[in-house]
């Protein structure tokens, strides 16, 4: 007992039960420990005769059921049940107020506990778009062996249009904290100083970009911009170019054609743009040039784009599209990894 009052360790109350018995050891009574040590005297009492009958053993709390659950499987499953439901009058979906009142003997914090155990987010929305085309697995088919396996001494592009990016001119600037402190930032405003129109093309076997700003979206456009990407190709090389099912990139004038005889075009199938990879490369645009950047003209916007092609190219690198090692969650997932 001794060695437990002096190890330091010890429970608290422990130390304050084996002082009562010390002191009763040495022949105190219980009002007297009682006021000693600073406890009621029924207290002393207790663990006077908790030790007398089981010793040292006598002075641990004897086992304790605990509080009983408020809440059990059925109440989980009562919630589970309720989403599947319609949400109340007046109101879109559920949250965990609404569940908890309309349950009506569980507590809010224990209806999110049961959603977060369950992964169920209520704020999360999915969308999908699903291809109608009829010739949908022909057409994807062919775009993803160009990918995979091109004809030989081919060039394959990937061909596209970021239409209206605009030269938006943020206000930025310092901002001084109470505590001291700057900050440097730009607020929500913002002026609107024209758009563009910008035409890329990726060649699939290098990642290589090739892009103009053109102030309209033409079917004039669209060819000058063609003219370019494909003037350093020879007539005697093949060239597929794949498109989506925008109205300016089909039927071009015969005019063109008999120009490009080594043009080939795929397009890809409806509601099925991400079969495109320079679709890929514009959110890497977007990201590295474009989102939260400032410019007062329409001209430092087309420059800025310029600068990041110019600083892309020189570490571009093919995508890679690779079959999943396992099951696809959607058919748009595993094509684009095949």
């Amino acid at each position: 007992m001794e060695r437990i009052i002096r190890s330091g360790k010890a429970e608290r109350r422990l130390v304050e039960r084996v002082k009562i018995v010390l002191s009763c050891g040495r022949g105190g009574q219980n009002v007297e420990v009682a006021r000693e040590l600073g406890v009621r005297p029924d207290t002393v009492a207790k663990w006077r005769g908790r030790f007398v009958r089981d010793r040292l053993a006598g002075l641990t709390d004897a086992p304790r059921s605990g509080k009983p659950r408020s809440y059990d499987e059925e109440t989980e499953a009562r919630i589970l049940a309720k989403l599947e439901e319609p949400p109340p009058e007046g109101h879109a979906t559920w949250n965990g107020e609404l569940l908890a009142r309309a349950l009506g003997d569980v507590s809010a914090p224990h209806v999110w506990r049961v959603l977060r155990k369950r992964s169920v987010s209520l704020a999360r929305r999915r969308s999908w778009c699903v291809s109608t085309d009829p010739e949908f697995q022909r057409k994807a088919t062919d775009i993803v062996g160009l990918y995979l396996s091109p004809p030989e001494n081919a060039l394959v592009l990937c061909v596209d249009e970021k239409p209206g990016i605009q030269a938006l001119e943020r206000a930025q600037g310092w901002l001084k904290m109470p505590d001291g402190r700057a900050l440097t930032g730009f607020s929500h405003e913002y002026k609107r100083n024209g758009t563009t129109n910008l035409y890329a093309a990726l060649e699939v076997a290098t990642g290589m970009v090739k892009a103009g700003h053109f102030r309209r979206k033409r079917k004039v456009d669209f060819m000058a911009f063609l003219d370019e990407a494909l003037s350093d190709v020879s007539p005697e090389r093949a060239a597929h170019v794949i498109l989506d099912n925008l109205s300016s990139h089909k039927n071009l004038p015969e005019s063109w054609t008999r120009r490009h005889p080594n043009v080939t075009f795929h397009y890809t199938p409806t509601h099925a743009s991400w079969l495109n990879q320079v679709e890929t490369w514009f959110s890497i645009l977007w990201r590295g040039a474009l989102k939260g950047a400032s410019f007062r003209t329409v001209r430092e916007l087309t420059q800025a784009m310029d600068r990041f092609i110019a600083a892309y190219n020189e570490r571009a690198h093919p995508f890679s599209w690779r079959r999943p090692t396992t099951k696809p969650k959607s058919l748009s997932h595993s094509l684009a990894n095949l």
